[in-house]
């Protein structure tokens, strides 16, 4: 039976009458049936903007190395981070020198460091880091909150201090910050920057007095020691006083060591 259908749109066009005509049995359909026709939905072809190989969306995530000198630690870095869909900690280190071989391997994004190492200072290990890989990012990651110790770190490159107290979602917003070329440091930090933003800084020799001073030794001491005069050496911790804004020699190592301008 043929079926017959018209239908008509309001305004000035009519839809013709369609009459299929049954197919004949066995025989074969032309190719051109298989085509699409319009109207029919068919899923959406791959979009050459994903791929589809998992390396390919490993290296499309932001790719972390941390060094730290403790092991539960570093978990905690590692679990916090390869939950994140758009991060990867491709690597972990324990020493300086171990993160400047994972870092010639993988070449990360982002480095979050630790700077309180037995064998090496906070500064020195930046510098060894970034002497050699110039555009290397790093986060310090850190207990340390002294505003010298901050200074420093920023004046050798990093792009980031924080303190290991940061809550995760903040630690995760600041990692993306820095991987968008921003800096990031913490505003209780920022505040102590800002706190002695005009003091005077103490000077190598007079932070050499000082370390002796913390290390139990005398004025006389101190003079054989850096060859020069005892009434050289009251001056010196005459300018430390007055700089660090203490009493005594006693509180002035106390606040050195506070503000990261020693380490003991």
């Amino acid at each position: 039976m043929i079926l017959r259908q018209s239908a008509r749109v309001e305004g000035s066009f009519t839809i013709p009458e369609i009459q299929p005509t049954p197919a004949k049995t066995g025989t074969r359909r032309h190719p051109s049936a298989n085509k699409r026709l319009p109207g029919r939905q068919e899923g959406r072809p791959p979009d050459p903007t994903i791929s589809l190989d998992p390396e390919a969306q490993r290296r499309a995530r932001i790719r972390i190395l941390s060094l730290d000198g403790h092991p539960l630690f570093r978990q905690g870095i590692a679990t916090i981070i390869n939950e994140q869909p758009d991060m990867v900690l491709v690597s972990q280190a324990s020493t300086v020198p171990e993160a400047i071989e994972q870092y010639r391997e993988h070449q990360p994004d982002i480095t979050l460091m630790e700077i309180q190492f037995p064998d090496w200072g906070g500064i020195e290990a930046l510098n060894a880091i970034r002497s050699e890989f110039a555009a290397a990012r790093v986060i310090i990651l850190t207990a340390s909150d002294g505003d010298v110790e901050v200074r420093r770190a920023l004046k050798a490159g990093a792009s980031g201090y924080l303190l290991k107290d940061t809550p995760p979602s903040e630690l995760l917003h600041e990692i993306r910050k820095v991987h968008s070329g921003r800096k990031a440091i913490q505003a209780q930090l920022a505040a102590k920057l800002a706190e002695h933003v005009d003091d005077d800084g103490l000077s190598a020799r007079e932070v050499d007095v000082l370390t002796l001073v913390a290390r139990g030794n005398r004025n006389r001491d101190i003079g054989v020691h850096l060859c020069i005069s005892i009434e050289t050496v009251k001056v010196h911790l005459k300018h430390i006083r007055e700089k660090l804004r203490a009493k005594d020699r006693t509180e002035a190592i106390a606040i050195a060591v506070r503000r990261g301008i020693l380490r003991l």
